[in-house]
Parts: C-alpha cells; sequence; structure tokens
C-alpha cells in the first residue's frame, strides 16, 4: 500500500495540496473518524450499564414463585411504596405459606370493598375498659367471615401512628397456622355503622372468640359445643405452645399469655393473640405499661425485671389452670400487690379441684421460682404432646359453682388494671 501511496504522491505537484489531502484521506481522515465513533459507543454503553446495574441493586427483587402467586390471590391493598397518612390504602407485608403448605390469605389489590356485608358491633367478653381508639366489629368478606379492627374517626395523628405500626407489627409475626391471619389494612368509606373514612384492619375471625368467655359458656348446662375434657385441654395447650415457640424463634417474647389472649376457631383450633403488649415493648422499650395483668405475670417481671421466655413459661401453667377450672382466675384469694410477697414466702399454685395429675405436672414445671428451673418451650410442646396421646377424652370437665363476674374481675386484679379486649 505505501508504494502505491508513493506512486500516486510522486503524481501530485509539490504545491498542489487538494491532491495530496485526495490521496491520504483514507489514512489520515476516515480511519481516525471510524475508530474515534467507535470509542464514543462503547463508552455510552458502558455508562449506560453501570447505571442499570446500579438501578436493579437499589429495586426491590422478587421471585417468579412471588409475583406469580401475587396475582393469584383475592383481598384488599395497594401498591407498596403508598404512604398510610396521605391516601387511602395501607398495604401488608406479603406472608408466605405455613409449614404445613397451606397459603395464608392476605391483602392484595384490587379487592373490592362492597365485599364487606352484615357489618355488626362487636361487643367483648368483659364489661372492661381497653384501648377506645378502637372499636370492634364482625362482617363478612367475600366467602370469610372477619373482624374488624377499627380506628376511631377522631384519633390523633399519634394514635393513628400506633395503630398502623400494631399492624405491622402483627403482620410481620406470621404466618403461622395457631397465629390468626391479618388479612390486611384498609381505609376507604365503608358501610353503615362503620364511620367513614375509617381506618381498619381486618383479621379472620373465630367463631367461638376468645378462650375465656369459651370457658364461660363450658360451664352452663345446656352448653353442647363446648365439650372441654382432658384430651381437649392437652390439645388446645399443644396449639397454643406451638405459636409461643414460633414467636420466640422469632426474637418475640409475648409477655400476656393467658385464656383471654387466645381464639378459638370452629373446630376448637386455639390461636394465640393478644399481642399489643409485645408490641409496646418492641416499640417503647424501657418505658413502664401497667396494662397487663398482674396476676399472671412471673416473679421476676413482678420485680420489675425485663420478660423472658421463661416467663411466658410461667404465665402458660397459669393458662392451664384456667383451662382446668373453666375460667378461673390464679391466685383468686390474693391481690395482685401482694402476689410477689406470696411467691416469695415459697407459696405455689395449688392444684385445681377436678384437674388431673398429668396437666397438674405440666403446670409445676412451668410455675418455678427460678427460671433456669422452668421447661423450655420446646420441651412444654413434647411432653404437651405426650400427654394427648395418653389424656382422656370423654369424661367432661365441670366447674365448682357459678360464675360472678364482678368477683372474676375483683380476684383477677383488673380493679387495679385494665387491658382487655378480643384483638
Amino acid at each position: 500500500m505505501s508504494s502505491n501511496a508513493t506512486a500516486s504522491n510522486s503524481s501530485c505537484a509539490p504545491s498542489d495540496n487538494l491532491c495530496t489531502v485526495a490521496t491520504y484521506r483514507l489514512d489520515v481522515i476516515v480511519v481516525p473518524t471510524v475508530l474515534l465513533l467507535i470509542s464514543v459507543v462503547a463508552l455510552i454503553t458502558m455508562f449506560a450499564l453501570a447505571y442499570c446495574h446500579r438501578a436493579a441493586a437499589r429495586a426491590p427483587r422478587y421471585s417468579g414463585s412471588l409475583r406469580r402467586r401475587t396475582r393469584r390471590l383475592q383481598g384488599i391493598d395497594a401498591p407498596p411504596g403508598i404512604d398510610p397518612l396521605e391516601h387511602e390504602e395501607v398495604p401488608m407485608a406479603v406472608q408466605k405459606r405455613t409449614a404445613r403448605g397451606a397459603a395464608v390469605p392476605r391483602a392484595t389489590t384490587g379487592g373490592s370493598l362492597g365485599a364487606f356485608r352484615e357489618v355488626a358491633a362487636l361487643s367483648p367478653t368483659l364489661p372492661v375498659g381497653g384501648d377506645d381508639s378502637v372499636r370492634l366489629y364482625r362482617a363478612r368478606m367475600e366467602d370469610k367471615d372477619v373482624v374488624l379492627r377499627v380506628l376511631k374517626d377522631s384519633a390523633s395523628a399519634e394514635e393513628r401512628r400506633r395503630f398502623l405500626s400494631f399492624a405491622s407489627f402483627v403482620s410481620r409475626s406470621g404466618p403461622h397456622p395457631f397465629l390468626p391471619s391479618v388479612l390486611g389494612v384498609v381505609t376507604r368509606p365503608l358501610p353503615a355503622p362503620l364511620p367513614a373514612p375509617a381506618l381498619l384492619m381486618v383479621v379472620e375471625e373465630l367463631p367461638h372468640r376468645d378462650l375465656l368467655g369459651f370457658l364461660w359458656r363450658c360451664r352452663r348446662p345446656e352448653a353442647t359445643a363446648c365439650k372441654m375434657t382432658e384430651k381437649r385441654i392437652f390439645t388446645m395447650a399443644t396449639q397454643v405452645a406451638s405459636a409461643l415457640a414460633y414467636l420466640h424463634s422469632r426474637g418475640c417474647v409475648h409477655g400476656n399469655v393467658c385464656a383471654r389472649s387466645v381464639l378459638v376457631g370452629a373446630d376448637l383450633t386455639a390461636k394465640l393473640w393478644g399481642l399489643g403488649a409485645a408490641h409496646r415493648r418492641q416499640t417503647s422499650p424501657g418505658t413502664a405499661d401497667g396494662a397487663e395483668l398482674k396476676k399472671w405475670q412471673a416473679p421476676e417481671v413482678l420485680a420489675r425485671r425485663d420478660f423472658s421466655p421463661s416467663a411466658d413459661v410461667w404465665s402458660f401453667g397459669l393458662l392451664l389452670h384456667e383451662m382446668s377450672t373453666l375460667g378461673d382466675p390464679p391466685f383468686a384469694p390474693l391481690r395482685s400487690a401482694e402476689l410477689l410477697h406470696h411467691l416469695q414466702r415459697g407459696n405455689y399454685l395449688r392444684r385445681p379441684p377436678g384437674c388431673s395429675s398429668a396437666i397438674f405436672a405440666i403446670m409445676s414445671w412451668c410455675c418455678q421460682w427460678s427460671p433456669r428451673r422452668r421447661v423450655t418451650v420446646a420441651t412444654l410442646a413434647e411432653k404437651l404432646r405426650a400427654g394427648e396421646r395418653k389424656a382422656d377424652g370423654r369424661t367432661l370437665i365441670r366447674a365448682v359453682g357459678p360464675l360472678d363476674t364482678e368477683t372474676y374481675l375483683r380476684q383477677a386484679g383488673y380493679d387495679e388494671a385494665y387491658n382487655y379486649a378480643l384483638l
């Protein structure tokens, strides 16, 4: 090529610049220009790929199975990223499948609020005060019975924040077969008698409601659905222990285990609820909370030390006492302020009349003074399952005398605290 260029150059006069440029245009102009364009395109491509990679790293990742499952579900929800204080709908966290493989219902985009039907106020079992910023209703949503936990329309910004924080807390706590399913949080104009617009949490309804009221109904001679036997106590206690172990595995100490915190389904399945105390301790650690009834608290909690999983085990033993007596409060003759001194003197929970030795043995293992001597939740679940296999499933448990509500409120310590709500 150099010989051709030399030959061509020899034909140009020394002063003919145009001839010289035309001769060398391929080497001097075309090739450098093409190389420059290729370099520019390569740089632009590299910058574009780097930007897309950073954007993908910042964006939330969802698996293909999750996207497919979300499209199949039904309910109430809103797109992610919505501000609950400025818009109408609040999305709940996606709940995974349970260990048994059954999909837990959750709120999803596109549900119709017209599905709420037969809305009626839900009264508590006991005539005592609770959270006056929340009202409870039962309703039908599509093919499900649900409970609506409704924030009053005159709620302050702080009450609204706490309501949404609690809804998020209980949504993250599940799913579990023995924890009630939270279906979502909604705010829109709703049918009467709900206030409009209303902020509410939608939870599955368990027809027999709280275990305390269920046990009281079992005292009635005409009760037909309340078949409380030793085997039934073991079965329901095993379910509650399973839920409690699950919460502990997630770093959550319940702190309020008792009959009023357990809900009962149509098939007499027991599901642990009453997570308000756990939410308050996680969102406001170190603050005093006098809402829990002290009759169910472990000695170290009464001494104002921290809650621990072993404190839940103590309360679980008192739950067994309630179930064995069809709803009698523990340590009935004592006032709450006297309980710690009573326990310090070496007094323990007495065996209720009619309580089997198998149930009382587990009750005693739970209610040991030293937290280190109490059974763990895992061991507790094993002992309950073993007891269920041998328990009497025919003999009905009977109460020792009629129930006096005023006497119960005093013996349970409601005159020294407040905390009763179904949800």
